[in-house]
């Protein structure tokens, strides 16, 4: 009887390469799925402030914009965008200001920022989102978060959304 020689390339090693691609593969697939996936603020857990009062949302849709006051001009340019969706700007910083005719300023207590920082993945500023009312005191984040390179480019940002 003849003697096979071994080959370097066994169907065995071929199978478990393949495996091994295909759970890595889907790890990183899953991984990139609950990353992005969209995620929910109730604003009855989360309490946000306009100055002293407790803010309680009143449209079915806003715009969050993620920003820090204590960055050049961006309080004046938020209040000073005019969009048809009404805006809600979160400071870094809480600093407080008058809110505009569609621009709702808000601060937070320190748990409730980084709760939110952290629910939205939030890691530049100005980041902006759109969320949707799906009952009550909760919305849905209804777009990807993307980071704003100038806010006052911020209505011609939102019409490529």
């Amino acid at each position: 009887m003849a003697k096979r020689g071994k080959s370097l390339l066994s169907v065995s090693t071929l199978l478990a390469s393949f495996f091994g691609t295909l759970m890595i593969a889907t790890a990183f697939a899953y991984f990139n799925y609950k990353f992005s996936e969209y995620k929910f603020i109730d604003f009855k857990e989360w309490i946000f402030y306009e100055k002293n009062d407790i803010f309680i949302p009143t449209h079915d849709k806003y715009i969050v914009v993620f920003y820090s006051s204590k960055e050049k001009d961006t309080m004046q340019d938020l209040a000073n965008t005019d969009l048809n969706t009404p805006i809600i700007a979160i400071d870094y910083y809480n600093a407080v200001r008058q809110n505009s005719k569609t621009t709702t300023f808000l601060r937070s207590g320190t748990k409730t920022s980084l709760s939110f920082i952290q629910r939205f993945n939030i890691y530049e500023s100005p980041s902006i989102f759109f969320i949707k009312k799906s009952k009550d005191s909760l919305y849905k984040q209804d777009s990807m978060i993307r980071k704003l390179d100038n806010l006052k480019e911020l209505a011609s940002e939102i019409q490529e959304l």
